[in-house]
């Protein structure tokens, strides 16, 4: 899926010539913390709700705050992946999406993003949750799929977390079973250290936890 397909119509853009509290105002509205500045077509950047509480006189126009403005968005083409890493890179409620000629066509919200996600068949389906550490040299998919494969189980789906300062990094996988014992064995007897697993019905405390960090993460 691509961020044109998941434009949201009903948050409104601001223009450079409303005034800060009317932007606050849409805000507050919408519930979100960012808007898109854009004059016709012409997309200037998104301005922050922190930012413009900081100011003294509301009733200047947002072209007054043009240091305020971060020129950040995503093109029409880019994957909901890429549309997910700005937002997390930049901390934003909504995502402006631009064509190919820097023409504004509307953002993409936080809502959206998690409703989509939801109906991703790695979160909406039954199955059972592996967290496995390894160093970054030791990482291989194919390998671990490898093992996963003979006991008779699929992978849903997988992502990878690390830290710039450290050479290890955790892969969750999502696989289509929950019983998973015999996984966790194999895995084991291959030397892989499974740090946590979520098994028919039974998670880890961290793994909740990670999830519900996770979904407050995304109403902000």
């Amino acid at each position: 899926m691509i961020a044109e397909e998941l434009i949201t119509d009903h948050i409104p853009p601001l223009s450079p010539i409303d005034a800060i509290d009317r932007a606050l105002q849409l805000m507050d509205d919408f519930k979100v913390s960012h808007l898109s500045v854009v004059d016709k077509d012409q997309f200037y950047g998104v301005i922050s709700e922190s930012d413009l509480l900081g100011l003294v006189d509301l009733t200047k126009p947002i072209s007054a705050c043009k240091d305020l403005i971060e020129n950040v968005f995503v093109t029409e083409a880019q994957h909901i992946f890429e549309v997910v890493k700005v937002v997390n890179d930049h901390k934003l409620s909504i995502v402006p999406v631009l064509d190919n000629e820097e023409s504004y066509q509307g953002s993409i919200s936080i809502a959206q993003l998690m409703h989509i996600i939801a109906d991703m068949p790695v979160a909406n389906n039954p199955g059972g949750i592996i967290v496995i550490e390894l160093n970054q040299n030791d990482y291989s998919l194919h390998h671990i799929s490898g093992i996963i494969e003979e006991n008779d189980t699929k992978i849903l789906g997988t992502f990878i977390t690390s830290h710039p300062d450290s050479t290890k990094l955790q892969l969750t996988i999502k696989v289509n079973r929950t019983e998973i014992a015999s996984i966790i064995a194999s895995l084991q007897r291959h030397e892989y250290q499974v740090t946590f697993f979520h098994d028919n019905g039974s998670a880890s405390h961290d793994i909740k936890d990670r999830y519900d960090s996770f979904m407050n993460y995304l109403n902000i």
